[in-house]
């Protein structure tokens, strides 16, 4: 039910004016630690300009290398990396088009094809889903760190449960909360969000054990670089999963994973393959058949984030883009 209504709420919250990911990881000092359900950016001032350099997410390394526009750098000069590791980065960053690479003197040099834009990020909104309030689980934990770490300029929960006062007074007071029903994609603001500073310095919790809580102070530098990382994420990766290859599976209009037999949206990762008495092998698709096959191919998904979101597919031809905030996605 849980991973339905979180494919639900990311078509429903798609729109020109911002991007839409999911399964984002959000922790600092233990980057493990805390995986964001959905994430919602919205552009910035110099949103085009990261849109025309790539349609891919940049890795990070590649970013906060000494590497500008100007005059090429000798990979080892710009890169605090062992050489094995900043040569993969150098690789996928040319293959993406972020970096090109030359030989001065024998040397491997690199410069960046375009100037990284400092204020492409307009804000990050993270929304955990809980559809049933009923069995909580981890909630009042994990939103007590997203509070706590200040990582997000908003932190909303989504359920589609009825919300009571006292279900509201587990909930830290800045969380906003939504009613939201899968089935219409009708979102009711229960509460709204009280907005959060990641320009402050923030308290990541790292573990609570009875009346004993462990926490790692985080520095606002450190916050900026994880949001540009999770935007990069976000940016690069989108929300819509692939299926392994079956006869059955097909893809909703918005381009959730849908089981003809079964007739309804399923969660590839566990209802899908071997597993499955009604799994039957595709055939006649030109597709290349086994388990990493895009049911949706990547040229549907490309052509439906590219209208329907911020992204951009073909960074050539850039336009301007809408911005919004959280208030608007009702």
């Amino acid at each position: 039910m849980e991973y339905r209504f979180e494919l639900a709420l990311c078509a429903a919250l798609e729109s020109p004016d911002r991007v839409v990911a999911r399964q984002l990881g959000a922790g600092i000092t233990n980057p493990g630690g805390r995986i964001v359900d959905v994430c919602v950016l919205t552009p910035g001032p110099e949103f085009d300009r990261r849109a025309a350099i790539t349609p891919d997410r940049i890795p990070a390394p590649a970013i906060e290398a000494d590497v500008g526009s100007g005059a090429a750098v000798p990979v080892a000069d710009a890169f605090d990396l062992p050489p094995s590791r900043a040569a993969a980065v150098v690789d996928r960053a040319v293959d993406i088009g972020y970096l090109e690479r030359e030989r001065h003197g024998g040397r491997p040099v690199v410069r960046a094809t375009a100037r990284y834009p400092t204020d492409w990020i307009g804000s990050l909104a993270a929304i955990e889903n809980k559809p049933d309030l009923g069995t909580p689980g981890d909630l009042a934990a994990q939103l007590r760190y997203d509070v706590a770490l200040g990582l997000f300029d908003e932190v909303v929960l989504a359920t589609a449960s009825y919300v009571t006062r006292a279900h509201l007074n587990r909930i830290p007071d800045p969380v906003g909360v939504w009613r939201f029903d899968p089935e219409t994609g009708e979102r009711e603001v229960v509460r709204e969000p009280t907005p959060l500073d990641p320009d402050d310095p923030g308290t990541e919790i790292r573990e609570e054990r009875g009346l004993r809580t462990d926490v790692a102070l985080v520095a606002p530098d450190a916050k900026a670089r994880k949001r540009r990382r999770i935007a990069e994420r976000a940016y690069g990766k989108g929300w819509r999963p692939s299926l392994p290859d079956c006869a059955h599976a097909t893809a909703t209009d918005d381009g959730r994973p849908y089981c003809a037999h079964f007739e309804r949206v399923v969660d590839p990762g566990r209802e899908c393959g071997a597993g499955c008495d009604a799994c039957e092998p595709a055939t006649g698709r030109g597709d290349t058949p086994g388990p990493e096959r895009d049911t949706v191919p990547p040229t549907e998904r490309d052509r439906l984030r590219d209208e329907r979101t911020a992204w951009v597919a073909d960074p050539d031809g850039v336009g301007p883009r809408r911005q919004s905030g959280l208030s608007r996605f009702l």
